[in-house]
């Protein structure tokens, strides 16, 4: 059977191929791959079962640039291979092509940038990157709105002398491709280990007990964090073993109200009718406490 292949290219840009030839690929083995309008190069970043898996939940999508082309892998029917193929292993002549081009993109977005200016268009830049090929060169930029860029187009098209595809992307797009370090002190979560990225609101802080001030609980790309939506369900499973806050309990101390919870030190504060407050360990209390009254 013709194994899938998860490939990433710059900026946490991901496809999925297939690999006919029998010498298995490695991770992280450079590979020249077929695409829309030519060949480029990216890296092997899954294989096998767990790329054909990821593969199906992309559904043929996957966000920016990211989808399984061509695969399905619906339960009532064996998947489909994606419709484009790795070609070889990139040689080191291929990966100094790919080197060079990279140092270029730096200078190929200032100048972008500059033809932005000129065209008086309210977009920013955000990005560049060279198919390996040098076939295209896609442009990726953010906006508050609808921009039509058809003539900034044509001026990219003359300059650099190749196929321009500009592609608007989101704020946690252009986080993504960018990568940075968060207020935790990692990498960005999006660039490094998250694989979609999912909507996310104000009320799964709630449910979490945080400050409601979106500087508070925003990450780098000015959204709310990523965390607050895969880490909700912790929140909510943990929960389930703890008192309701102003809940009043009677305990071997007599009546007392729940005032605060720590769900990782896994700890209750009580207080009394007499004002007094007391923490307790959550075994403790739930060995100690009968059904609420309140």
């Amino acid at each position: 059977m013709t194994d899938v292949i998860e490939v990433r290219f710059k900026g946490n840009r991901k496809e999925f191929f297939t690999w006919p030839a029998t010498e298995p690929l490695a991770l992280h083995d450079p590979v020249i791959v077929e695409v829309e309008r030519g060949q480029d190069l990216g890296r092997v970043s899954a294989l096998g079962g767990v790329a054909a898996r990821k593969c199906g939940s992309a559904g043929g999508g996957g966000g920016e640039g990211g989808g399984c082309t061509g695969c399905s892998l619906a339960a009532a029917a064996p998947p489909s291979a994606p419709a484009r193929r790795v070609l070889r292993r990139a040689t080191a002549d291929d990966a100094a092509v790919a080197a060079g081009l990279a140092r270029e993109e730096g200078d190929v977005r200032r100048q972008a940038m500059d033809r932005v200016h000129e065209h008086a268009l309210p977009m920013k830049v955000s990005d560049a990157e060279w198919q390996w090929d040098r076939r295209k060169l896609t442009i990726y930029f953010t906006a508050e709105q609808r921009v039509d860029f058809r003539a900034l187009v044509r001026d990219l098209a003359s300059l650099f002398h190749t196929r321009i595809e500009l592609r608007q992307i989101g704020a946690r797009d252009e986080a993504k491709r960018l990568d940075g370090v968060g207020r935790c002190g990692r990498q960005y979560c999006c660039s490094s280990w998250l694989p979609e990225l999912r909507p996310v609101s104000l009320a799964l802080a709630k449910d979490q007990h945080l400050s409601l001030n979106p500087s508070q609980i925003s990450g780098g790309c000015g959204r709310l964090l990523c965390c607050l939506r895969y880490e909700h369900d912790f929140y909510v499973q943990t929960r389930k073993r703890f008192p309701k806050e102003g809940k009043v309990v009677r305990t071997a101390a007599g009546l007392e109200r729940v005032l605060a919870l720590d769900i990782f030190r896994e700890t209750v504060t009580l207080r009394n009718e007499a004002g007094d407050t007391r923490v307790v360990a959550l075994e403790r209390f739930r060995g100690e406490a009968e059904p609420p009254v309140a």
